[in-house]
């Protein structure tokens, strides 16, 4: 959970781009996105190998 407190003298547009800010790094954003929509167990690993594959693939061209 995410908490601001509002410093003396902050405008709003301060506080909430501090908010935005503090949010995006703390990954609650992606994690929403994520949660959306129900995903089966079976296309998260599909997306896992392939993912896998393509970090592998560009850790082998990088060898050469």
């Amino acid at each position: 959970m995410v908490k601001l407190q509002v410093r003396e003298k902050e405008s709003i547009q301060e506080a909430v781009r501090r908010f935005r800010k503090i949010v995006e790094r703390s990954g609650i954003k992606k994690e929403m996105r994520r949660r959306e929509y129900y995903e089966k167990p079976s296309e998260t690993k599909r997306r896992a190998r392939l993912r896998a594959e393509r970090r592998n693939q560009r850790a082998r061209k990088l060898a050469r």
